[in-house]
């Protein structure tokens, strides 16, 4: 990974830890498949997080059953799924550890799925749009 700050004397940007504002904070879940819906999805949750509208979590430390993470999404103030496409795999991941999911979008349904890893800023920042209109960030 190329970091392009390195040199600029810029420092990187360091979260609060998610167990420590879960329950003040938005909680962002997201699928990171393999297509450009799935990167979208990603960025989508990178996007929000640094803009402060809410915070992204691990998806697969709950898939794993990681007791920190499932007790994350469970003090969460409104947990925000991101998927992909209709597989619907992080809403399925976080339904099948009993959370309870407060919005969800299938970015499919705006966008076509291409099995290609090239995603354009545009439609993250188009998704991210609906994300925060939807969701009420």
């Amino acid at each position: 990974m190329v970091d392009e700050n390195e040199g600029s004397g810029k420092a990187p940007k360091i979260l609060p830890l998610c167990y420590k504002v879960a329950d003040h904070e938005n909680i962002i879940w997201v699928c990171d498949g393999a297509a450009n819906v799935g990167q979208i999805g990603h960025e989508v949750g990178v996007l929000l997080t640094n803009m402060d509208k809410a915070r992204m979590c691990c998806t697969t430390a709950v898939a794993a059953g990681s007791k920190p993470h499932l007790e994350i999404a469970g003090k969460a103030k409104k947990n925000i799924v991101i998927d992909g496409c209709g597989n619907r795999c992080a809403s399925k991941v976080l339904e099948k550890a009993g959370v309870k999911i407060g919005y969800a979008i299938d970015i499919s349904k705006y966008l076509q799925k291409v099995p290609t890893l090239d995603i354009y800023q545009a439609d993250v920042k188009r998704i991210a749009e609906i994300v925060m209109k939807e969701a009420g960030l």
